[in-house]
């Protein structure tokens, strides 16, 4: 069983998160924590395997909280669960070495689809053995892997990577405009890199059609 350890300020939302994971076979909630502090001193009670860490705390920022937990003697794996959409904090998660981030508000079905993501991670570890090949590393550390057109001039992977996981953190649609706020990309860059997700097979592109003019083009993942 992974053990679970929720953190959130609101009470209620600790309780609704840990209800979801409860209900994932494979899954047990391990306890909730609901301010920095508490979430450190949680982790070395409880000793988890995952942490559902919220960047919104009342007595620090969970980013301070994930740099401090990766020190920790019990190795612990952290999946941010936030309504911060800035790139910033973004960009910090991942340094910090989080192993996903969702985007609040997201449906029950979004945050089991990251914990069977990362359930999988672990049993593909466990499957190895002692050394890894490429393909390997690909799979385990989720980045963005070419296998359709090469990416047109200009565009990065590493870019590339930042907006595909905000367009598959999305449990809904996401329109250029919208992608760009969540990367901090321009309006126009973002749509590019939709588009070649959308080349690549990786997304779609459904026109929302209004009650005049051109249709509004907005862009959904599938991977």
């Amino acid at each position: 069983m992974i053990r679970v350890l929720v953190v959130d300020d609101d009470f209620m939302v600790a309780r609704i998160h840990g209800g979801y994971v409860s209900r994932i076979p494979g899954f047990t909630l391990a306890g909730t924590a609901h301010t920095g502090r508490a979430a450190i001193a949680a982790v070395a009670e409880y000793r988890p395997d995952l942490v559902l860490l919220d960047i919104y705390l009342p007595d620090m920022s969970g980013l301070d909280v994930l740099q401090t937990l990766r020190g920790v003697a019990h190795p612990v794996d952290i999946l941010v669960i936030t309504a911060a959409r800035d790139v910033a904090t973004v960009r910090a998660a991942m340094r910090g070495g989080a192993v996903n981030y969702l985007i609040k508000p997201f449906t029950a079905s979004a945050l089991t689809d990251r914990l069977e993501q990362y359930a999988e991670t672990r049993r593909h570890l466990v499957s190895i053995g002692g050394e890894v090949g490429q393909d390997d590393v690909d799979r385990l550390f989720g980045g963005f892997k070419n296998s359709g057109p090469p990416l047109p001039k200009g565009l990065s992977p590493a870019t590339c990577t930042l907006v595909a996981e905000a367009l598959r953190a999305t449990d809904s649609d996401l329109s250029a405009a919208e992608a760009a706020v969540i990367t901090g990309l321009s309006r126009v860059s973002a749509r590019r890199y939709l588009e070649y997700l959308c080349a690549s097979g990786r997304a779609e592109l459904r026109p929302k059609y209004g009650t005049a003019g051109r249709p509004e083009h907005r862009y959904r993942w599938t991977g």
